[in-house]
């Protein structure tokens, strides 16, 4: 139920034409100098993260200029960028009676550019219209203790975003001196005028050519206006500092070549090691300043620096170096937490030996030392060895590795690694880490899984003590422990003799060889080295035969057994400390010699692609877009997904706006990692976005489109009224569903001829999606009018008006009334049982009773009430009067509670009620109402005479009808039409009196004899037929038939008579026949248009012979038939 109607008129909204256009100039500094530059050109230049060239050289950013100088000593000053400009920001509003002053101090100033504008600049008429508007500033110094105009600036236009200019002001008083901005235009005290004024700062600027000694710098000048509202970024993809390296390796191979004489040269290289040396000697931004070439241990530097360049497998099939650094240190931070980063990277860890640093780095590499039972301190608990074992929940099984991905942009991504079989034993237990430098995906892989096999397979850590003529290592020395407690057999000890000859060395203990498998002997040569030899006979518990007698072994020196059932126990000293007593005390963790291999041949990728051609982009799926306004700037919020995640993947992002000519203007473009962006400062208008999955090659995969406007709503196109118990609910459509629109209701009583006053004579009932009115106030069978409006973040349409009422149902009412009365406190104090104890018994009670809610509001009640029961029923009959608060307000009621009520005067003695209540029924004498509504209507008498029921039928069996009549269907009987009739349809009848169809039929004349024989035709018949229906018409003659006599004498003289028809219409002859002996015929069908007048139609008929005797013919009857022309349901082919 409901209806929208109404009239309105467009508001006109005046293209925007104040456009802010900034080139961007910037001079960034990279990095301490000199650098190598950039990697491939302005391939290597990134703005807003799109590079300026793509990989074919084809310009995705248009308007770039870039000029870089790479840090040297003396380097010339970046044409284009000859001034130094230093701006101070505001961002302060301007007001007539406020105006901003700012005091200019810099003594070497130049020149001064100050920033101004409009937040925006519109002024909107009663009627809707935004229209161009101007505001006026002045930009005054104080020179000479006096205020002086310097510039007088008009902004003149239209923008419904900030707009912002700029002017230069070169002849500047002797500093210090003082600078205000004024406003002459009055501020505006009403939305329809928006013409707030700012000064957005002002930029000092010395005209100086810098050249930046030193540092490496980049200059960049861009057109911001491709950018929109977007702040520009610059990226840069780089070869970084040029660094001592050795003299004989080649940074680009990354190999050495000959034996390396121990100097230097400078050159560009990822290798950590070098970059190292770099960071601790530099004396500008290093360590230089304390420490020099000669307090580093080179030499160990460039056996790191070869382990990280040995070529390992990528995971892809292919290797590359095992590790390189990759890293921008761009913040200070303390000299050892940055060395330790780098050592980290390198596996490797900083020693003070005593002269120099030098790095210990975990490596594979060959033991030094073994340690027994025998060439240890003793303790008193005959312990030397003390084991400890790292925490199970710090043994991690899995990593996640966050590491710069070139495939993504330059942005973090996350490497996984797992050790699924630790998992299944132990559960999942997770390490996040940063690899520090990394931009290589299998890089990242071998730095977790690194981490997780540490933490896997090397558990134990040893601590003992020595003496010092047992102290042949040094931290991150490996080390052989020959523990026999711990083995549970005898595996070390010392040499009590050796037996040159027979190659049978005498042990300080006995020991058990087993009969098969290698058993090898660990001894100390001459050189002090371990030599391990194996053993090849057992000629005593205490002896063994070597299969060789290493030169240099000495009585009562170590050895160390290896038996073939046990692992040998290595271990890599990480501290060494003097004691008290003159001992050193050693600690060692756990160094497992296939860990090297298990890290570097780790990494199994999937597959890079064979080809630069795929289609694999993901598609753009489920884009929307939600507009937004702030302080009268509109801002659009689009957010889209994919069906899957691929790396490497960026977003091209055009939005286009609809230009007056109906063309496409681009309004902004970009590339995004990231599947949501917002477009800041937009203006009114039809905008389409277009989202596109792009990667690094510049293909893109298929378009996502969306369209929206920042406009205001259009107007609802019908509204849906819903009728209810005292209540009406409006829910207004749109034509197109738009989430962004919601809608304002007005409500009245009365129609509004003029939407113009909605405002002013209805009522404001909120701004929602849909509206129930409700209240006592509104009565069923009345019209109500709802004026409703479409608003969003933009504007507001216009009025449409919606017209209906409340439900006319009276049964359900009457349950609506049910409710609310025995809801209410009066209406549960008369319903309310009391239990009678005995049967047939009676009470009477009579309430009253006052008091006040928990809102403060005070109510009451007063009433009687007789209870009695019978046969085990409960009768009660009461009344009751109440005045209660509910949430539509005060209610006053009076209730009455009883099977019959009736009302009766008893005047002149009359008991006759004239008004009974009984049985759910009311019985009523004479009743004169103002509005009745009710679904049934019924007379009296058996049967009624008269009914209607509620599906509209009405029976009456005598109905006198004086007015109009309007039906869609019936059946009418023995009726008499007394006046016109017109049917406008189509009129189906078995039998039709009246004009459509007119005949008329007349015999010609003839001559008759004296005793009645016809003898021939002779004479005239003329039909008249009226012009008088408003259709066209078609005259029919059927067939006329007509003959004269012939007679064959058989001789010369043969007698015949002719018989001749003349037919005229409208004095025009249109037939003239004659008949010999043989018939004729005459038929013709003839037009008569409406209007076209009367028209005549005459038959004559004549006889004549050869004979001298009476002449002999004959003709048929004529007939007329006049009907109505259709050709409707007729088809002739």
């Amino acid at each position: 139920m409901g209806k929208g109607g109404g009239s309105s008129k467009t508001p006109h909204e005046a293209p925007d034409d104040l456009k802010s256009s900034q080139m961007l100039t910037v001079v960034d500094a990279i990095c301490e100098g000199p650098i190598e530059g950039p990697v491939d050109g302005l391939k290597s230049v990134r703005i807003n993260k799109t590079p300026v060239l793509d990989s074919d050289g084809n310009a995705m950013v248009h308007g770039v200029t870039v000029v870089y100088r790479v840090g040297e000593d003396e380097q010339t000053a970046m044409e284009g960028f000859e001034d130094s400009g230093a701006e101070t920001l505001l961002g302060v509003e301007v007001k007539k009676s406020e105006p901003v002053t700012r005091t200019i101090t810099t003594k070497t100033l130049d020149r001064l550019r100050f920033t101004f504008g409009v937040q925006s600049l519109v002024s909107t008429s009663t009627k809707g219209d935004r229209n161009p508007t101007s505001v006026q500033m002045l930009i005054q110094f104080r020179r000479d203790g006096l205020w002086r105009t310097e510039r007088d600036i008009t902004i003149t236009g239209k923008t419904t975003t900030q707009f912002l200019a700029s002017v230069v002001i070169d002849d500047l008083p002797p500093r210090p001196f003082e600078v205000r901005m004024l406003r002459l235009t009055d501020d505006s005290t009403t939305d329809l005028l928006q013409n707030k004024t700012v000064w957005s700062g002002f930029t000092e600027i010395i005209d100086v050519k810098q050249c930046y000694p030193n540092t490496a710098v980049i200059g960049v000048k861009v057109d911001a206006e491709q950018f929109g509202s977007q702040q520009v970024t610059r990226n840069y993809h780089l070869r970084g500092r040029i660094v001592p390296v050795p003299s004989n390796y080649d940074p680009l191979k990354q190999t050495c070549t000959g034996i390396w004489d121990g100097t230097f040269k400078p050159a560009w290289t990822d290798n950590p090691a070098w970059c190292v040396l770099d960071m601790l000697t530099h004396p500008r931004y290093g360590m230089g300043s304390r420490i020099g070439v000669a307090d580093v241990d080179k030499w160990a530097l460039y056996a790191i620096a070869q382990y990280c360049d040995q070529p390992v497998p990528d995971g892809f099939g292919g290797t590359e170096p095992r590790i390189t650094c990759n890293a921008y240190l761009t913040d200070q931070r303390k000299a050892w937490d940055v060395l330790g980063d780098f050592c980290s990277l390198m596996r490797c860890m900083p020693v003070w030996n005593g002269s120099t640093l030098t790095f210990v780095q975990d490596r594979p590499a060959d033991k030094v030392w073994t340690y027994t039972q025998s060439n240890v301190v003793m303790p008193a608990d005959g312990a030397p060895f003390i084991y400890s074992f790292s925490a199970l929940k710090e043994r991690h099984n899995a990593a996640e590795v966050r590491y710069t991905d070139p495939n993504n942009g330059w942005e973090t991504s996350t490497e996984l690694v797992e050790n699924d079989a630790a998992i299944r034993r132990y559960g999942r237990n997770v390490l996040k880490m940063d690899a520090f430098a990394c931009t290589s995906r299998g890089q990242a892989h071998r730095a977790g899984l690194w981490a997780i096999t540490t933490e896997l397979l090397e558990t134990q850590t040893v601590d003992f003590s020595v003496g010092a003529e047992g102290l042949r290592h040094v931290p991150g020395d490996i080390i052989e422990i020959c523990d026999s407690d711990y083995a549970g057999v005898t595996v070390g000890g010392r040499i009590l003799s050796v037996d040159s000859l027979t190659r049978t060395l005498t042990l300080d203990r006995e020991v058990e060889i087993p009969p098969g498998g290698n058993v090898v002997l660990n001894l100390v040569g001459s050189d002090g080295q371990p030599v391990t030899v194996a053993v090849t006979a057992h000629p005593a518990p205490d002896s063994v035969t070597v299969s060789q007698l290493p030169d240099g072994v000495a009585e009562y020196s170590v050895w160390g057994l290896k038996l073939p059932d046990l692992r040998q126990r290595l271990f890599r000293c990480v501290a060494i400390r003097e004691n008290d007593d003159g001992t050193y005390a050693i600690t060692a963790v756990q160094h497992v010699p296939e860990k090297a291999s298990i890290v570097d041949n780790g990494a199994t990728f999937d597959p890079l692609p064979d080809t630069g051609i795929t289609n694999t982009l993901p598609a753009v799926q489920h884009l929307t877009t939600e507009i937004l306004a702030e302080e009268g700037q509109y801002q659009a919020r689009a957010r889209w997904d994919t069906p899957r995640v691929v790396k490497g993947v960026n977003f091209s992002l055009r939005l286009t706006v609809k230009a007056e000519d109906n063309s496409d203007r681009l309004a902004s473009s970009l590339i995004l990692t990231k599947t949501e962006h917002t477009f800041r400062n937009l203006t009114p208008g039809r905008y389409t976005l277009t989202v596109r999955a792009v990667n690094s090659q510049g293909q893109q995969g298929d378009p996502a489109s969306t369209d929206f406007s920042i406009a205001a709503p259009a107007v609802p196109s019908y509204v849906e009224l819903t009728p209810g118990y005292f209540q009406i609910t409006a829910t207004p459509r749109q034509a197109v569903y738009d989430p962004t629109v919601q809608y304002e209701f007005w409500f009245t009583d009365t129609q509004i001829a003029d939407t113009r006053q909605v405002e002013t004579d209805a009522r404001y009932l909120g701004t929602a999606l849909y509206w129930i009115a409700a209240s006592s106030s509104i009565k069923p069978g009345k019209d109500y009018y709802f004026y409703i409006r479409a608003v969003n973040q933009v504007g507001k349409s216009a009025f449409v008006e919606a017209k209906g009422q409340a439900s006319n149902d009276a049964a359900g009412y009457l349950d609506f009334f049910k409710g609310k009365i025995t809801e209410s406190h009066l209406g549960k104090e008369l319903l309310e049982k009391v239990e009678l104890t005995e049967d047939n018994a009676s009470r009477l009670d009579q309430f009253s009773e006052e008091w006040q809610d928990a809102n403060g509001k005070w109510n009451a009640m007063w009433g009687v009430k007789i209870e009695q029961t019978k046969d085990g029923k409960h009768y009660v009959a009461g009344l009751g009067l109440s005045m209660e608060d509910t949430e539509e307000g005060k209610v006053s009621q009076f209730l009455v509670a009883a099977n019959r009520i009736a009302f009766i005067d008893p005047a002149n003695g009359n008991e006759t009620p004239m008004f009974v209540a009984q049985g759910n029924q009311i019985f009523m004498n004479e009743v004169f109402l103002k509005y009745l509504t009710a679904p049934t209507i019924t007379s009296g008498g058996n049967p009624p005479t008269f009914m209607l029921t509620p599906d509209g039928k009405l029976t009456a069996r005598n109905a006198d009808i004086s007015g109009h009549i309007s039906a869609n269907s019936g059946a009418l009987n023995n009726v008499t039409i007394e006046e016109n009739c017109t049917i406008k349809g189509t009129l189906r009848a078995e039998r039709i009196l009246g004009d459509i169809v007119k005949a008329a039929g007349r015999e010609f004349p003839y001559f008759i004899t004296s005793n009645g024989e016809k003898r021939y035709a002779n004479g005239t018949l003329t039909v008249v037929i009226e012009d008088d229906q408003s259709f066209d018409r078609q005259v029919s003659i059927p067939g006329i038939t007509f003959q004269g006599a012939a007679y064959d004498s058989q001789t010369s003289n043969d007698v015949w008579d002719d018989c001749t028809l003349t037919v005229r219409k409208n004095g025009v002859e249109i037939y003239n026949q004659t008949s010999r002996g043989v018939p004729a015929v005459f038929t013709r069908t003839l037009d008569m248009p409406a209007g076209s007048g009367r028209m005549t139609l005459s038959f004559s008929v004549n006889t004549h012979g050869n004979s001298s005797g009476w002449p002999y013919s004959r003709i048929s009857d004529l007939l007329v038939i006049v009907t109505k022309k259709s050709s409707a349901g007729i088809t002739i082919s």
